[in-house]
């Protein structure tokens, strides 16, 4: 439809000339003394837009001539920043690809295409951002060269191109900072990659990148209530899958409890604990454990061992072979003081369970305290022929030895010590 409306227009104007030129009588003098020239009023015109093409054109080719030397220099500007493009990208490939000294060759070799057009008087609009980027580069395969002093000097100037705000995005220096605390925590620095994730601002220190760098930093440096806390803040911003979460935070539970020196740091540890945290097994009998060691409140550590102990009773198979064994070891630790009601639970456990190896003991265990002799006998016995774990089968059959000796049955005892003794060898 354009094509048309065109070649109409065309044709009106043709049209149109055609009647001006055609019909037009009109003559142009030109009187110069002694002359006079007589010119039809067409070819005055044709003349005019002659001369007018002609000076356009040498106005134009002026134009190109003078133009030249801007050209020549916009082009080696150009071929310039390509290649500080190029060695820039060259770098980056060579990093990924492990060619270390190859990627700090490209990289300086960018900074100097980029000095070079600081030299010709060129402000590229990303040139402080390339130069931050450079020696970025050069500073990451500086340190997997384990050249350290480079490094530095690389990282430093790094942060100094990227300190003046508003010239370049903050994520820039934010992320010098973020590779610079990962460097430290490579050379087991962590108080170095502390301090660097400290200077980063609020919100950047939430970042699922720098909440993992802070985990690590603050294991290495054995801040573990720090790095519990941290591993919360993952596990909330699913940066772990559920079940390495759930191993991650117990590990620190577990161990934030196993740091206590006195009962009231383990109260204040156990405290410090979410409430899905002090239900799991591991971290409530690791909890009693240690109140036990140090000679703490034991009726607390029942109490915190009660969650588990019903965990087992309903559930027998909810609980591994290990815990049941730590369970059993953590209670039996607290038998002299135990109360009726935990007697009561032992003995109804006991009897719902008769084929249980660690309820026997315990509740066998239990009677050899309240001295019921007849009864601990039956039951270390059983217990004795059915436990796997080697210290809980030496401890019976230890317990037992002593029943014997007391009734001065020296056979019995001798066979039970003999028991015992087999275990030195497993």
């Amino acid at each position: 439809m354009r094509a048309a409306l065109w070649l109409l227009a065309l044709f009106g104007i043709a049209a149109a000339v055609a009647l001006f030129a055609g019909n037009n009588q009109g003559t142009v003098t030109v009187f110069w003394p002694p002359w006079r020239v007589d010119l039809s009023l067409n070819l005055v015109l044709l003349l005019l837009a002659g001369a007018f093409v002609l000076l356009y054109a040498a106005l134009r080719a002026l134009a190109a001539l003078l133009s030249l030397p801007h050209q020549a220099r916009q082009w080696r500007v150009q071929q310039k920043e390509r290649a500080l493009h190029s060695a820039l990208l060259d770098a980056m490939v060579q990093l990924i690809a492990g060619r270390f000294s190859r990627a700090r060759k490209a990289a300086l070799a960018a900074l100097a295409q980029e000095r070079a057009l600081e030299g010709l008087d060129v402000s590229l609009p990303q040139a402080r951002q390339l130069r931050v980027l450079s020696h970025l580069l050069a500073a990451e395969s500086a340190q997997s060269l384990q050249d350290r002093p480079a490094r530095d000097a690389h990282l430093q100037l790094a942060l100094n191109e990227s300190a003046e705000r508003g010239v370049l995005s903050p994520e820039t220096r934010e992320g010098v900072q973020l590779r610079s605390a990962r460097w430290a925590l490579e050379d087991r620095d962590p108080a170095a990659a502390l301090a660097r994730l400290e200077e980063l601002p609020q919100g950047v220190q939430r970042r699922t990148l720098a909440l993992r760098l802070h985990l690590k930093a603050a294991r290495q440096e054995r801040r573990t209530l720090e790095a519990l806390q941290t591993a919360r803040l993952l596990a909330k911003h699913r940066a772990f899958s559920d079940a390495a979460a759930q191993s991650i935070v117990r590990g620190l539970a577990t161990e934030v409890l196993a740091d206590s020196h006195d009962a009231a740091q383990l109260l204040r540890a156990w405290s410090a604990l979410e409430s899905n945290e002090r239900e799991m097994p591991e971290v409530a009998i690791q909890a009693a454990q240690r109140m036990v060691a140090l000679n703490g409140d034991l009726a607390l550590a029942r109490g915190w061992l009660l969650p588990v102990w019903e965990r087992m009773v309903e559930q027998p198979r909810s609980l591994g072979d290990g815990l049941r064994v730590r369970l059993t070891r953590a209670l039996e630790a607290g038998l002299d003081s135990v109360d009726a009601d935990w007697l009561a639970r032992i003995e109804s456990a006991q009897r719902n369970n008769p084929r249980d190896a660690n309820l026997q003991y315990l509740a066998g265990m239990a009677c050899m305290k309240r001295q019921l002799w007849g009864k601990a006998q039956q039951l270390l016995t059983q217990a004795g022929l059915g436990l796997q774990d080697t210290e809980l089968y030496r401890r019976a059959w230890l317990a037992l030895a002593q029943l014997a000796e007391a009734r001065d049955d020296a056979p019995q005892a001798l066979a039970a010590w003999k028991r015992a003794a087999q275990t030195e060898n497993l």
